[in-house]
């Protein structure tokens, strides 16, 4: 779908253009903006008729792109990546910014375009407002957009550091931990590009406009930066958790073999015992004894007890 929100010089806002109108209204408009939304093939095809560039027209029309901003004779062309908030894969849009217009393109539907774009229908100023100031706001709700999911992972992964789980179900633990892992992972490949984007943008005054422009862009740029820490923090966190876990499970297997070491240091004079008198030779004079039974087991239990007691007062056997 195709759909045009436009902004006569005196003032009417007009929806109802056609694209094959805009090229005769283009005079009599003070800004127009174009939204190509979830296009089909042939709507895709559109892009040619409005005079871009064919290289910036075969990156909306291939996906995959990352975040970047290419400046070209009177327009930008920015590629943004916002993120599917329920896998956080990136959701590719494609803006072209020019003084008189802007041009949007996404093949997956877009909350953030569709805020911005009531606002500019209910905003008695939209038409002072221009092409910048659309842009901008786009941006900004797509960052805004970042934050809720950064906290949702933060305060999963501060949960299960909390928490002490039983043996049986930390592995469980860890499965999650490391798929919080791979979201934060994804959400880092969407953030830094942007700020990095957004800190040119405030760097140059070709891109930026006026100094009241560069502020917007740099609360923009502080709330990438304070998000960018907030991953970071993250994984840190989920980095510690895991490496917990890889001390906890070791000291668990550390005592388990200690344990069965000493049970085995323990058992081995006793099976020496039962060897030499399982053997069979007829002459051994222990055999003819009427209470060498018991005075065997006695002795392997005095045995055993001693090598118990003087382990346990060594500290050699372990409470988990």
């Amino acid at each position: 779908m195709i759909r045009i929100l436009a902004y006569s010089k005196s003032g009417e806002v007009l929806e109802d253009l056609k694209l094959e109108d805009m090229e005769q209204k283009r005079n009599e408009l003070a800004w127009y903006w174009i939204d190509f939304n979830e296009p089909t093939a042939e709507e895709a095809n559109e892009l040619y008729k409005l005079g871009f560039h064919e290289l910036a027209i075969l990156d909306c029309l291939h996906l995959q792109q990352r975040t970047k901003l290419d400046d070209y004779d009177d327009y930008h062309f920015f590629v943004i990546n916002a993120i599917d908030k329920d896998n956080l894969r990136p959701k590719e849009i494609d803006i072209f910014q020019h003084r008189q217009y802007v041009v949007t393109f996404h093949y997956n539907p877009q909350d953030e375009i569709n805020i911005v774009w009531k606002r500019m229908l209910s905003d008695s100023n939209a038409q002072s407002l221009g092409s910048r100031y659309i842009c901008y706001k786009i941006i900004d709700k797509i960052t805004d957009s970042f934050f809720p999911v950064a906290e949702k992972l933060e305060d999963r992964l501060t949960q299960i550091g909390m928490r002490r789980e039983r043996a049986g179900r930390m592995q469980k633990q860890m499965d999650e931990v490391f798929h919080i892992r791979r979201k934060l992972l994804r959400l880092r490949h969407a953030v830094y590009p942007l700020r990095d984007l957004i800190f040119r943008i405030t760097q140059s005054d070709h891109l930026s406009g006026s100094d009241e422009e560069r502020r917007y862009y740099m609360d923009v740029y502080d709330y990438l930066s304070k998000l960018s820490s907030m991953i970071d923090s993250s994984r840190e966190m989920a980095s510690d958790i895991r490496d917990n876990h890889i001390s906890i499970n070791s000291n668990r297997m550390n005592i388990i073999m200690m344990t069965l070491t000493l049970f085995t240091t323990i058992f081995m004079p006793l099976t020496f015992i039962v060897g030499v008198y399982g053997m069979n030779f007829e002459y051994m004079p222990e055999l003819k004894w009427h209470y060498g039974y018991f005075m065997i087991l006695g002795i392997m239990l005095i045995i055993a007890l001693v090598m118990y007691t003087w382990f346990k007062r060594k500290g050699w056997f372990f409470k988990e």
